[in-house]
């Protein structure tokens, strides 16, 4: 997966589009990620020992990652990858061929 936890992502598609937020998981295997603030849906909750008061939550759920594009410098941009001198394969934008951090 070319996103990963930490990255600034905009959404490129659903009720969402447009916006944009940090990666707070990302879930490979269903090819997943969850982003703050992003997705949010009400949750009716019963009282747990968690959570005492119990009622309707606020609750981000996962997007699919071909629905987010990662921000480099303010932009939208695709990622790929680069194999260096000494072997290290590194993340880079697409768009302006920088490494990504």
């Amino acid at each position: 997966m070319k996103i990963k936890k930490g990255d600034n992502v905009v959404v490129i598609s659903g009720k969402d589009k447009g916006k944009e937020g940090t990666v707070s998981r990302v879930m490979p295997r269903s090819n997943q990620v969850l982003v703050d603030g992003i997705n949010v849906v009400k949750k009716h909750q019963k009282p747990s020992g968690k959570n005492q008061q119990g009622g309707v939550i606020d609750r981000d759920m996962p997007l699919d990652a071909s629905n987010v594009m990662f921000v480099h410098k303010g932009k939208p941009t695709r990622v790929g990858y680069k194999v260096l001198a000494d072997g290290k394969k590194v993340r880079i934008a697409k768009t302006t061929g920088e490494e990504i951090g």
